[in-house]
């Protein structure tokens, strides 16, 4: 038996040195550019059928090469010396002791009750079938594209939910799965912060997470809902191994590191709930300084330790050209103060911007309560944990936008404030803890605004859907009896201005001005493939969209050929100029 055991252990060891060799062959020879070149050339005709290259892809195949190398060393260390087996025998028992530990059946109804919440909050927005910015590139096209942002489990996961590496417009599931993630990330939410214990009111406490106004529009993506809802997960999941401290190390790394290849946005989450988690310690005693700097300086150590890898080997660089959009560029350390400063400046005006009275009104209050109970329960000094609740209160705003509070940001479009939903539920989760019925009815009332407003929401999707038809529909006719011989050349088409929203849209952003910001117009001169998915739609084969090219008819004086309510053309019978009206 014992000789069995060491011929398996030899013939493993052979195998892990073979495979090991041959990977760092691989990872060397990539390293030299006429094999990064010809690996670009292979994934585009035979995996991409379509070209990629560009300087991003190049260098991050070098930034993997090195990656691999180090990564070949670490597994040969852990699995062929006997330290390094040990220390993974203890991780392995400490991960195997905490989910021992843990009574998943009780998870079962707490996760059904949450999926019937955001499923409920989520219901209009399935309804009104519409798809949402990316969406109408990859309904087209069927393209992934994932990585160009670093999204790799992405990538790949979107491979296996849809079952092919062509995409497929197979909504509503991909929000089903999102709806299940968040459901399971709530709950969890709410068994780290209690201490393991679950109760309906902390439940109902933690509906910001996935009904924030603005994880609302990561759930209006038909393709990427899921994955936005898997980086939230992600940030939570190491919190269940806390009590190990080996484990929590190993499982903050890898959980951080999913993080950033589903949506960095939800980057803040895992510090935020560090933050909470230190302060409710610190505030009641339950564990000394020491206990708390040390757990403090492993949470960091995991955060920066998975960003360093992150940025050093995955990360592919991404630039703005027009300054439209963000890149993933750092201020530099001369300009990270100032750019910090306005980054925070920036998100508090949004937020204020975004958010109505009612739910500005809602949020002060359960800052109060929280200030309140962290005085009423604190076993230090009165004074001092008034204080502390406010600076923690200020800390978890600024870093609940994550790592793009450093970034330089050109727009924040609402998904990138995701962040600030999870700071909403910890609050909320916070405050009702002790079961006060003035806690609990206030808590419940702001969530149920949120849930209110998705309804809203999905509604007004519903509606802007239809009115932006009706303005395609009427386009379309019009440049048919202009131009209605199909076999002609095809005429190259672009759009000035955009057309209003729908008079829903308008009522409800009175009090809810966020809504302008998540519902985008769609037919306009910006956004080039609303444009191209209408002509596509209505198979309307005879213009191509020039929008968001280089291109510019507005400098050319085309004759008027047709003036209505709602547009004016201009053509040469080769370019089209439609100057769109609200």
């Amino acid at each position: 038996m014992q000789q069995n055991q060491s011929n398996r252990k030899s013939v493993i060891k052979i195998c892990v040195i073979a495979l090991s060799i041959f990977g760092l062959m691989a990872c060397i020879a990539v390293l030299f550019p006429q094999v990064r070149l010809m690996i670009i050339d292979l994934i585009e005709q035979k995996i991409a059928h379509r070209q990629i290259y560009h300087r991003g892809v190049f260098n991050v195949l070098q930034s993997f090469a090195i990656g691999g190398i180090c990564l070949i060393l670490v597994f040969n260390y852990y699995m062929l010396t006997n330290s390094g087996r040990l220390r993974v025998h203890n991780v392995k028992q400490e991960i195997i002791d905490c989910l021992s530990e843990i009574d998943f059946r009780a998870f079962i109804k707490p996760v059904l009750l949450m999926s019937g919440v955001y499923l409920l909050g989520i219901l209009t927005i399935i309804r009104a079938n519409f798809l949402y910015l990316d969406d109408l590139e990859r309904s087209i096209n069927g393209v992934r594209g994932w990585y160009f942002w670093s999204r790799y489990v992405t990538e790949f996961a979107s491979i296996f939910i849809h079952g092919d590496t062509n995409l497929t417009e197979i909504s509503p599931l991909p929000q089903l799965l999102a709806i299940l993630i968040l459901s399971v990330s709530s709950v969890l939410l709410v068994y780290v912060m209690g201490n393991g214990k679950i109760t309906t009111v902390r439940l109902l406490a933690s509906i910001p997470l996935g009904l924030s106004p603005y994880f609302l529009e990561c759930l209006s993506f038909k393709f990427d809902a899921p994955y936005m809802a898997l980086s939230v997960l992600a940030g939570i999941i190491p919190f269940l191994f806390i009590t190990r401290k080996k484990a929590f190390l190993f499982c903050s790394v890898v959980s951080l590191l999913i993080m950033c290849m589903t949506y960095q946005a939800s980057s803040g989450i895992y510090i935020l709930i560090v933050i909470i988690l230190c302060f409710q310690h610190w505030n009641i005693r339950s564990k000394s300084n020491k206990e708390i700097l040390f757990f403090m300086g492993r949470a960091a150590f995991a955060f920066c330790f998975a960003m360093f890898i992150f940025k050093a080997f995955l990360m592919k660089p991404v630039y703005s050209i027009d300054d439209s959009y963000t890149t993933n560029e750092m201020y530099p350390l001369s300009d990270m103060i100032s750019g910090v400063l306005l980054n925070i400046k920036t998100c508090a005006m949004i937020v204020n911007q975004d958010f109505g009275v009612v739910w500005k009104t809602g949020i002060i209050l359960v800052c109060i309560l929280f200030i309140t109970k962290s005085i009423r329960v604190s076993e230090c000094n009165k004074t001092l944990a008034f204080f502390i609740s406010i600076v923690v209160i200020t800390l978890s705003f600024v870093l609940s936008f994550g790592v793009f509070i450093l970034l330089i940001c050109y727009v924040w479009p609402p998904r990138f404030l995701i962040g600030f939903g999870v700071f909403l539920a910890i609050l909320c989760i916070y405050s009702v803890s002790d079961y006060k019925r003035i806690a609990s009815v206030a808590v419940i009332a702001l969530n149920w605004c949120f849930l209110v407003f998705a309804f809203s929401y999905g509604n007004a999707f519903a509606d802007h859907a239809r009115y932006t038809e009706f303005r395609t529909s009427i386009l379309l006719h019009d440049l048919s009896a202009l131009s209605p011989n199909l076999s002609g050349e095809v005429v190259q088409i672009q759009l000035e201005n955009s057309i209003d929203y729908a008079p829903t849209i308008k009522n409800i952003s009175k009090h809810y001005p966020v809504i302008e910001r998540l519902i985008p117009k769609r037919l306009g001169d910006d956004f080039f493939w609303g444009t191209v998915y209408y002509l596509t739609h209505f198979n309307f084969r005879q213009c191509e969209s020039v929008n968001g090219t280089s291109i510019d008819f507005k400098q050319l004086d085309l004759p008027v050929v047709l003036d209505s309510y709602y547009h004016t053309i201009k053509s040469d019978d080769s370019r089209i100029l439609v100057i769109l009206k609200h």
